[in-house]
């Protein structure tokens, strides 16, 4: 036994570099919950996104109940994290809490053998293709246009934009996304929810002139059976995807037994860490279904590169210039997929804390 003797939490926010929106929520700056755990001559470090009260989740609850346990029982803290937060409600913050408890326990451990968590993990693969995310409903048309065909002129071949804040709008958004990426990158869209059944269903008809092959979120991940219905009347060559708000494998179950989707999405920060991701994992394994990683590229590599089904992780803006601002050794996309640096421990990132410090919530 190798006992976990010190840990931390600390909270970031970082404003954004203009104001941004989707179909349903609008946003100025994003919050980021760091976990630091250390066992014998080895630290680990995961993080969520979220509100800060999150942060207090940890302090209060899961950093007591771990000090002193295995640091190589991973399996073992999850389960006590989960039982610990049973009266304050299993998802929402307290999963995204025990996602960043239970990503600096990966890592913590992959640094205690001395392996990259790819490695512990088995991987399958030695890189994860990616797709540039972003292109917020409060741009304008030249934003939307320069940030999508910048990710293609990166060798990204996948680009995906927000819809959903003004609906008659969203065609012609759509179409002058397709001049600025040309024909042959990969446009998708995602409305966040912000569409009923009938209205999805009009839209994606619509969208197909433009070769839109991936509609995330149609309806609100929570309507499986609306998700069914657009899936069921979707076009030809378009794929439903959902689940990026499933915070326990009781949510990615729901849309798999129902047929809501056609990918799968899952957040380590958001689905209870690594662990929470390799059950989602597993599942689609059942179902002989694909899956996709949202968002926070950096955390999402290493577990990527171990889960056979996987199709790509999102690049998005947002988390992508937060990691890169706060860790240093996060990789860079390279022929429009990431790489684990194989040649570091753990996760391979580490925190900035100097340059971290002007963040500080």
């Amino acid at each position: 036994m190798i006992p976990i003797t010190e840990s931390r939490v600390s909270t970031y926010t970082i404003p954004t570099q203009d104001p941004e929106s989707d179909g349903t929520l609008e946003w100025h700056s994003t919050t980021i919950v760091i976990v630091e755990v250390r066992a014998g001559a080895a630290s680990g470090v995961g993080y969520s996104y979220g509100h800060k009260a999150m942060a207090t989740v940890i302090a209060d609850v899961l950093l007591p109940l771990i000090n002193g346990r295995s640091a190589l029982d991973i399996a073992g803290n999850w389960v006590a994290m989960c039982r610990a937060v049973r009266n304050n409600g299993r998802s929402g913050l307290s999963a995204m809490a025990i996602a960043a408890v239970d990503s600096a326990l990966w890592d913590l451990k992959a640094r205690l053998l001395e392996v990259p968590v790819a490695t512990l993990l088995g991987a399958v693969r030695d890189a994860v293709p990616v797709y540039g995310s972003g292109g917020f409903t409060s741009y304008s048309i030249d934003q939307l246009q320069r940030q999508l065909a910048g990710w293609v002129d990166r060798g990204i071949r996948m680009v995906k934009m927000k819809i959903g804040r003004d609906p008659q709008a969203d065609v012609s958004r759509v179409r002058s996304a397709r001049e600025a990426i040309g024909p042959a990158a990969a446009l998708f869209v995602d409305a966040n929810g912000a569409y009923d059944a009938e209205q999805a269903v009009r839209q994606a008809e619509q969208f197909t002139a433009f070769d839109v092959t991936w509609f995330e979120e149609p309806v609100s991940s929570d309507d499986t059976n609306g998700l069914r219905l657009v899936r069921q009347r979707k076009p030809a060559g378009m794929d439903i995807a959902a689940g990026e708000y499933g915070y326990t494998v009781y949510d990615f179950r729901r849309l798999l037994e129902t047929g809501a989707v056609d990918v799968v999405q899952a957040d380590a920060t958001r689905c209870g860490g690594i662990t929470g991701f390799l059950q989602a994992a597993a599942l689609c394994d059942a179902f002989n279904m694909p899956m996709s990683a949202h968002t926070a590229p950096a955390l999402h590599i290493h577990v990527c590169c171990a889960v056979p089904r996987v199709r790509h992780i999102e690049y998005f803006h947002d988390h992508q210039r937060i990691e890169r601002l706060l860790f240093e050794g996060v990789p860079e996309p390279a022929e429009g997929s990431l790489r684990p640096d194989l040649s570091r421990p753990g996760f391979g990132f580490e925190l900035k804390r100097a340059d971290a410090q002007r963040y500080v919530a």
